[in-house]
């Protein structure tokens, strides 16, 4: 079974690190002091430099282990690998750097040491995704199989087959179900229900099984210690799917309150101090670089605006942000002056008469939104974000779209998440609320740098602004 083979599999995992790490020292060593640099050119002896991969070998291969490099990936992304390689890479070279200093050597090649961490990072990647592929194949071929007893069926329970049949290269098969519910015989998507959870010790005994995942249903939880004792007896790995996702329909997470589980419904990057600092930094640099590279832009809209219509240039239109706060968006104007009430009365509809020609094509490309950046440096706004919508459609979506209030945890956006993946202008709430709430959940720097990078290639031009 899997549990016997993983030992296996992982000291083999060590032997070829082992081997990948000591060929990108022998390699940088060889470029460094045969291609890039003079034999003769006073360098250390070769033995002093063969000698320090007795080091180097060792202290890579506890960091791959502290960075999680050698637990099981079955179904761990590329890029949360990738960033744990380069992490323990960079650590390693920062240490090594750090040796050197204290032992007062400076004749040891600098350049070589920064080498080597870039060929083992490169060299480690390749070795680490052609394991990867290689196991996938051989998972999706019915071998190195992970073998998984369900206890309870519910909506948990349909998920987690569901993510199971979808993902083949996991090897991860379902060997039963135990389901009080059902009678023994019966088949869930093509999964026999073995029995109920009196029976799980039994089958547990009989069974060589590698893990139980619990799938009960709300109202079954108090099942839960005696479920739990029966896998805990046995010795065999267990997992609690929780079938709250119509409760909770979030990425919640946990907080000690001196030795209590805190379950938080919704983990908010954005809420930590720290986080709140990095983005606002990189607003204000992003609203300032972008303020000086669309200037010639922005004077020619305000030319194109002042011919086109009388009225100001710019438009200010309230909008609800964050912590529920109302502000004054700035926009460049692209409709006809109205009175206050007719401007309530609704969204713009294709071939709006009230759309001046400029203004048309302000809205087709964006054009008309870049006075927002005024936004973003007075801190209403954020350069990514839930897009803020007008009081009077907050109060309608909030009592008809679950979870639409959340969107107003974090700044809005000049662009988000959602309008990258084409929900702008006169498309599905629901659908952009959803896309919204993944940002807010899934924040990071580098899911800005995306989205900023999506919206200058697909996001400026609006086939849905009227």
């Amino acid at each position: 079974m899997i549990k016997d083979n993983q030992k296996h599999f992982n000291r083999l995992h060590v032997v070829l690190d082992a081997g990948v790490i000591t060929c990108s020292y022998l390699l940088a060593w060889t470029i460094q002091f045969n291609l890039i640099v003079d034999r003769d050119s006073g360098r250390l002896p070769t033995q002093t430099y063969m000698l320090a991969l007795l080091f180097v070998v060792p202290l890579y291969l506890i960091l791959y282990d502290a960075f999680k490099l050698y637990t099981p990936k079955r179904i761990q992304g590329r890029s949360l690998e990738a960033g744990n390689i380069f992490l323990a890479n960079a650590v390693g070279l920062l240490f090594f750097m750090f040796v050197l200093y204290l032992i007062h050597e400076p004749d040891f090649s600098r350049p070589m040491i920064f080498l080597f961490a870039a060929i083992n990072f490169i060299a480690t990647l390749i070795e680490r995704n052609i394991i990867r592929s290689v196991l996938h194949r051989i998972r999706a071929g019915g071998m190195n199989l992970k073998h998984v007893l369900l206890v309870g069926f519910s909506h948990a329970a349909e998920a987690y087959i569901s993510r199971i049949y979808q993902n083949p290269q996991w090897g991860y098969q379902i060997f039963g179900i135990m389901d009080d519910s059902s009678h023994p015989g019966r088949y869930f998507h093509n999964i026999p229900v073995l029995g109920g959870t009196d029976d799980l010790e039994e089958i547990l005994s009989e069974n060589d099984l590698d893990e139980v995942a619990i799938t009960l249903g709300l109202d079954e939880y108090y099942k839960l210690k005696k479920v739990v004792a029966s896998c805990e007896k046995s010795g065999v790995h267990t997992q609690f799917v929780p079938d709250y996702t119509d409760i909770i329909p979030s990425q919640p997470y946990t907080e000690d309150l001196l030795g209590l589980p805190v379950i938080n419904i919704r983990y908010v990057p954005l809420s930590d101090t720290f986080n709140a600092m990095i983005k606002r930094l990189f607003d204000i640099v992003g609203a300032l670089g972008a303020l000086a590279l669309f200037s010639p832009v922005m004077a020619g809209a305000v030319i194109g605006i002042k011919l086109s219509s009388p009225g100001p240039v710019i438009y200010r239109q309230e909008r609800v942000g964050l912590h529920n706060k109302p502000f004054q968006m700035y926009k460049f104007r692209s409709m006809e002056i109205q009175k206050p009430e007719e401007e309530e009365k609704g969204w713009t509809t294709r071939n709006d008469p009230r759309v001046t020609r400029v203004g048309k094509f302000l809205r087709s490309t964006s054009i008309d939104e870049i006075p927002q950046l005024f936004n973003v440096l007075k801190g209403d706004m954020s350069l990514i974000g839930p897009r803020p919508e007008r009081p009077q459609y907050v109060e309608k979506f909030r009592e008809e779209i679950p979870r639409y209030m959340v969107k107003h945890q974090v700044r809005p956006g000049m662009t988000g998440w959602a309008q990258v993946n084409g929900y702008r202008g006169n498309t599905s709430i629901r659908r952009r609320i959803e896309y919204d709430l993944y940002y807010i959940e899934h924040w990071t720097i580098g899911f800005d740098l995306k989205i900023l990078f999506l919206t200058v290639f697909k996001g400026f031009i609006n086939t849905n602004a009227y």
